[in-house]
Formats: C-alpha cells, structure tokens, sequence
C-alpha cells in the first residue's frame, strides 16, 4: 500500500515540475492587418468676429437748477385794523359723512344660487365626521392614533371657520379630509 502511495507522490510531483504550458504547432499565426494611416487635413476656422455692445439709451436728465437768487427779508406791514370775519357753522349739506372702507369681499367661485346646496353639503358632511368620532373612546386610542383625532377635531374647526367666512370650496375639502380621518378611526 506505502509502495502505491509513494508511486503516486512521485508521479504527481514530476507532474507539477514542468512550468511550460504545452502549444499545439498546428495553430496558424493570425496576422492583423496594419493600421492605415491617417490623413488629418487641420479645419482652419476663423474666430468670429466680437459683436459690439449695444448703445447706451440716452438719458433724459432734467437740467440742473440754479439756486434761487436770496431774497430780500420781507419788509414789515402795517398790522391790519379789520376785524377777523366770524366762521359761520357748515351747514350738514357740506358736512360729507366720513366713509369707513369696507373690508373687501371674499373671492366668490360659485353661483350665489349653489351656495345654498354647498353650505348644506358640507355641513352634512361635518356633521357625520363629529358623530364617527364622537364613537371614538379617546383613552385606548395609541399615540398617533390620538393625533389624528386631534387632527380630525383641528379640520373640522378650521372647515366651520371657512364656512362662515364664505369659503366654501375650501371648507369642503377641509370637511372631506375631516370625514376620512373620522371614519378611519371609527373603524378601528
């Protein structure tokens, strides 16, 4: 059994001693073909010409004022003997009540007649936020589940604020937002 062992070391270790690897003569040589040359013909291009600025517009300066020669002091008057004319009361036609402005009117972006139904609809619509979450019990809810209920009672606030100051398009959007919140957590 050594005697086969010891064969084998032999065998594999002659094996490993050669560090030539073996090349087929059979293979051909490629040959690869030369590079042509090149014949670069050098591109004259002129800079262009610099374009001169544009004129200056002319200004129009007011001509300078000479100071006012200095005036002789005013030369004393005799003080006036007539009695200063009494001021007669104004009569109330003269008198022009003073005008208080008026706040500008809110940016209307419906018909006057739509608003009716608007305001209706949105008030529905707060109206079923404010009982889904009054069905909400505040104290099991975790923390971001109590923001958003917190959340939902700000929108609603805010949309009723809107609906008093005629921005109705806006408080719906602030009622529907308000409507999801609610309804999300009445679900839970």
């Amino acid at each position: 059994m050594r005697s086969i062992a010891v064969l084998l070391l032999a065998l594999s270790v002659a094996a490993c001693s050669r560090a030539h690897a073996k090349t087929s003569p059979q293979t051909p040589a490629l040959d690869v073909p030369l590079l042509p040359e090149h014949d670069v013909e050098p591109t004259e291009t002129d800079a262009p010409e610099p374009v001169p600025l544009p004129q200056e517009p002319a200004r129009n300066t007011p001509p300078r004022l000479r100071p006012a020669p200095p005036r002789e002091p005013p030369r004393a008057e005799p003080p006036r003997t007539e009695p200063p004319k009494p001021e007669s009361p104004p009569t109330p036609a003269d008198v022009k009540p003073e005008e208080t402005p008026r706040p500008a009117a809110p940016l209307q972006t419906m018909p006057t007649t739509a608003e009716g139904d608007a305001e209706r609809a949105i008030r529905s619509t707060l109206q079923r936020a404010s009982t889904d979450l009054s069905r909400v019990d505040y104290r099991v809810l975790n923390s971001d589940a109590r923001n958003q209920y917190d959340t939902a009672k700000r929108i609603i606030r805010q949309a009723e604020d809107n609906i008093r100051s005629r921005n109705l398009v806006f408080a719906k959007t602030l009622a529907d937002k308000a409507s999801q919140l609610a309804a999300q957590l009445a679900a839970r």
